[in-house]
């Protein structure tokens, strides 16, 4: 199989529930390494689309493939061995403690008993469960929050190349949502897998997909990045289902490099200005939402307070002769709003 091929392949995939079609002629590709997520209303199709990924639902037209296999070829229990799987009820065991939830995949699949342990040990810490805590509790004794922990554990435990999750962060409390889903942005396991979540959360999508799948009514609306979908939208529904959220996005989705494209690549002294420091700077790629946080805190600078809020920006490629620049909640706003004009323009 090609480096680049992709790893999981959906073409027209259709799935009627009577005389209603709830997935009609939808397709896709993801590489290895991407997540992508599937956005909408309730009720448009994004479960019965990710549970066709992995044979839990039978498609009535259409194919999967899986690194380049039809996924029908495989025997479903064979299938779902390389495939984690994540849902919003988290379903652990309840006679099971949680290290013996985390450790029951790669239990079933023969892998050496030491290094299970290792294993179950390593993701109940980096998930902040510490074993000899949480370890030897079960599922009832668990927060709502701490139980999805386990539950993404027990999907990563066996260390599958692709994870499927259903509304993974749901039913949780929008702090415990918010912790958790940084969580699992920032997990190094997911940088090398491939990953499919469904969500109906815009905020959700946008900081965790590479690219998000936008459906209504079981149809695909949109197929592309967070920034196309609010930059580019195809058609109404795209542009009306991002309306009520549309400045918060654009917050989240553009980055520095994106609005001061002429500030960053000009040249400045790179004389030593006692305002900045390390923990006021910021790269280019930081989101003006990160910027406009860091304008809001308290100068950690030891010299002479600046006078106003101000933040800097590193130069792009950490080039020497490029000094950073400086950037005040005025000047930032200015750039981000002719940003905006630009872009919904193009």
């Amino acid at each position: 199989m090609p480096q680049d091929a992709p790893v999981i392949e959906a073409h027209h995939l259709t799935r009627y529930y009577g005389a209603q079609a709830v997935v009609q002629d939808v397709s896709f590709t993801l590489q290895a390494g991407e997540t992508l997520v599937l956005l909408g209303p309730s009720g448009c199709g994004k479960t019965t689309l990710l549970r066709m990924l992995n044979r839990l639902i039978e498609p009535d037209a259409g194919t999967v493939t899986i690194n380049g296999q039809d996924v029908r070829q495989q025997q479903p229990e064979q299938l779902r061995r390389g495939i984690g799987y994540v849902i919003q009820q988290v379903g652990l065991l309840p006679h099971y403690t949680v290290a013996e939830n985390v450790a029951v995949v790669p239990q079933l699949l023969g892998h050496p008993a030491a290094q299970v342990a290792a294993r179950t040990e390593e993701l109940l810490r980096r998930l902040h469960l510490p074993p000899e805590r949480y370890g030897r509790q079960y599922p009832h004794q668990l927060s709502g929050g701490q139980q999805q922990r386990v539950g993404l554990a027990r999907a990563l435990a066996a260390d599958p190349p692709i994870i499927l999750l259903d509304e993974p962060f749901g039913a949780l409390d929008p702090i415990t949502r918010a912790s958790i889903r940084r969580e699992f942005r920032e997990l190094p396991e997911l940088r090398r897998k491939t990953v499919v979540l469904v969500t109906h959360d815009v905020t959700e999508a946008f900081e965790l997909a590479d690219r998000i799948l936008l459906l209504n009514a079981g149809q695909t609306q949109q197929l592309g990045t967070p920034h196309e979908l609010l930059f580019r939208p195809a058609n109404d529904f795209v542009r009306q289902f991002f309306e009520a959220e549309r400045l918060g996005l654009q917050l989240r989705t553009l980055r520095l490099a994106d609005v001061l494209t002429d500030e960053l690549s000009s040249s400045q002294s790179n004389s030593i200005n006692h305002y900045q420091s390390d923990t006021n700077t910021l790269p280019p790629s930081a989101t003006i939402q990160a910027a406009l946080e860091l304008l809001s805190q308290p100068s950690a600078t030891h010299g002479p307070p600046a006078p106003e809020p101000m933040v800097w920006v590193s130069a792009p490629g950490n080039r020497p002769d490029l000094a950073p620049r400086p950037l005040t909640y005025a000047s930032l706003m200015t750039a981000f709003g002719r940003a905006v004009q630009q872009l919904s323009t193009v």
